[in-house]
């Protein structure tokens, strides 16, 4: 097996025994493809460990392991793609496979999970135990789920890499009061160019008098270009420093190539910076950067984790009156370099796992009806700070009767888990109360047990309602479980807030009766059913956001409900919650 792909496994830290995260990724799959068996697995040279799998057959279910000639995997780590085989009893590289009489594979679809070099570490897998033509949306999903897994295996080892380079960085308590610091400091943003405008805040001043930080994207090209001095007078002069590199198209190329040799950093002790400025800028920049004091400098290369490819360059300026840079501050600097990689390999694998999610959520959401005298229009939108999204949903459908039921919800999480089990929820929600003229409250008792009957693992607030058209008005009845409360815009301008008695959320303790509240609305009315994220927020009030919305919608009853829903949204400062609107125009005969 390949050097590097043991290295990679072994910091994995996963042996033959079960993983929860990677359990719960199979049980996922299993339910949305509608397969028998669905796997994680992990090679190693000798065999392949199983720490996520749901279906599997004893002993390899308890063992959590698989000789290597039972493992399909292995040839989908040989080629480095997606195998799909409806029958391996007739592919010429598996009809062989032991696996198929002892286990009772047929049918076999699986996807690598890779490193953020590339390096296959094992796959993601269904297999069925009948020849079985894989439809192209379970593939995709297949796909978009391998994604997730190969996230969260960079992020262990990107995790493991830093504890052990926090470990070797204790020796030293002024470097690991420094490292603590820019490790909090990266960690406070998803956002690559903030992360290193602030280590240069954290290392001027400390690791040297001013620095100067380029990163390139995949391709080579400049990627971002920032610059940092200790002394708030030269603040100025810093930000023209890296705009004019900017401007200039700064040639990070010829930087990078001074580390790449070694990975490690290189210095200039001298007092004669001209090599490195002839070799790296000229002109301007060279004005500027004798102007913040030019001595001694220190090259240090961002390095990716994993697979040390060097990403960027941190320059590290003392000016003529301070002393050269120790072999301390070096290795200070080194590991400066190799956290500041960290922090661009998980902004980007955060970035991949965001747009999975995000892709998986939207998949979820529904089409809304066209219904006569009403005008639906939902909008989902994941939170801009931390987790992606998370699991708020809305959902309306037509009753055979004539009746519409709306429906808005928020299953506890921000992951992908969350938006998975959203869709479990919306689609009980669908399934117990389609063809039914039962009452919101008695729905929602029913979707309780339910929940709990079936073992789904959520905690979810929810409001659902009925809506009936009665002569020229529409009869409105609803219950709420833990949810905000449903806001209506009247015809006059006056918005209503319709306060109830509040009652637990789904998934805790069963209620055998929940409540149901009836309402009378005329026509020309405009009914808001969301979720948390539009009216909370950690540092205000649930109240302070109710009303930040009561006068959002105050006198704007002509709106049409995607203007609103605009408004409402734009209301919004900074998303720390994912948002999900339901808003309900209700139109005379």
């Amino acid at each position: 097996m390949d050097p590097a792909r043991l290295r990679a496994v072994a910091r994995l830290g996963l042996g033959a025994r079960a993983d929860a995260a990677f359990d719960r990724i199979a049980t996922i799959v299993e339910r949305l493809v509608d397969a028998p068996v669905a796997l994680v697995t992990v090679l190693t040279g000798e065999g392949q460990h199983l720490p996520g799998q749901v279906g599997l057959p004893e002993p390899f279910a308890t063992a959590r392991e698989m000789p290597l000639d039972y493992s399909f995997s292995r040839h989908v780590a040989e080629s480095g793609e997606m195998i799909v085989v409806p029958d391996v009893r007739a592919d010429p590289r598996m009809r062989d496979n032991p696996a198929i009489g002892e286990v009772g594979v047929i049918a076999y679809a699986g996807v690598p999970l890779t490193d953020s070099d590339g390096l296959v570490l094992g796959t993601l897998a269904v297999t069925d135990r009948e020849p079985r033509v894989w439809t192209a949306s379970e593939l995709a999903l297949l796909t978009e789920l391998g994604e997730v897994c190969s996230s969260e295996l960079r992020l262990r080892i990107a995790r493991e890499i830093a504890d052990e380079e926090r470990r070797a960085a204790e020796s030293a308590h002024g470097q690991l009061a420094l490292l603590g610091e820019l490790t909090d400091t990266l960690a406070a943003t998803m956002d690559i160019d903030a992360a290193l405008h602030r280590l240069g805040g954290v290392v001027a001043g400390r690791l040297a008098d001013w620095c100067f930080i380029t990163l390139t994207d995949p391709s080579g090209d400049l990627r971002h270009v920032s610059a940092a001095h200790h002394d708030p007078a030269h603040a100025t002069t810093a930000g023209r420093l890296a705009e004019l590199a900017r401007v200039a198209r700064f040639d990070v190329k010829a930087l990078l190539r001074a580390v790449q040799r070694t990975g490690r950093p290189f210095r200039r002790d001298d007092a004669d910076p001209g090599t490195l400025r002839d070799r790296l800028t000229a002109g301007h920049l060279a004005e500027l950067a004798d102007r913040m004091g030019f001595g001694s400098f220190l090259v240090v290369p961002i390095t990716s984790p994993g697979t040390y490819r060097v990403l960027g360059a941190v320059v590290l300026v003392n000016g003529p009156g301070r002393a050269p840079f120790t072999e301390a501050e070096e290795n200070t600097a080194a590991e400066v370099g190799r956290r500041a990689g960290m922090a661009v390999d998980n902004t980007r694998v955060y970035g991949r796992q965001r747009h999975v999610a995000e892709v998986l959520q939207q998949s979820m959401l529904p089409e809304l009806p066209v219904v006569d005298g009403v005008d639906l229009h939902g909008r989902y939108l994941p939170a801009q700070d931390g987790a992606a999204v998370g699991g708020d949903w809305y959902d309306a459908f037509a009753q055979p009767d004539g009746s519409l039921m709306l429906a808005v919800g928020d299953v506890s999480g921000h992951d992908i888990e969350a938006a998975a089990t959203m869709g479990q929820v919306r689609n009980l929600v669908r399934g117990d109360a389609y063809g039914r003229d039962d009452e919101p409250g008695p729905l929602l008792a029913q979707l309780d047990r339910a929940l709990h009957g079936l073992h789904v693992p959520a905690a979810a607030t929810a409001v659902l309602a009925r809506l009936r058209r009665d002569h020229d008005d529409y009869l409105v009845s609803f219950a709420n479980a833990g949810h905000p409360p449903p806001v209506l815009l009247r015809p006059d301008g006056e918005v209503e807030v319709w306060w109830e008695q509040p009652e637990p959320l789904l998934g805790l303790i069963p209620r055998d009766q929940r409540t149901t509240h009836h309402r009378r609305v005329a026509p020309g009315s405009t009914l808001l059913l969301y979720t948390d994220g539009l009216v909370e927020h950690p540092a205000h009030l649930i109240d302070d956001g109710i009303a930040r919305i009561r006068s959002v919608l105050h006198g704007n009853p002509s709106l049409p409900p995607q203007e609103l829903c605009a408004r409402l949204v734009e209301s919004v400062r900074r998303r720390a919650d994912d948002i999900a609107l339901l808003v309900v125009g209700l139109r005379g005969r």
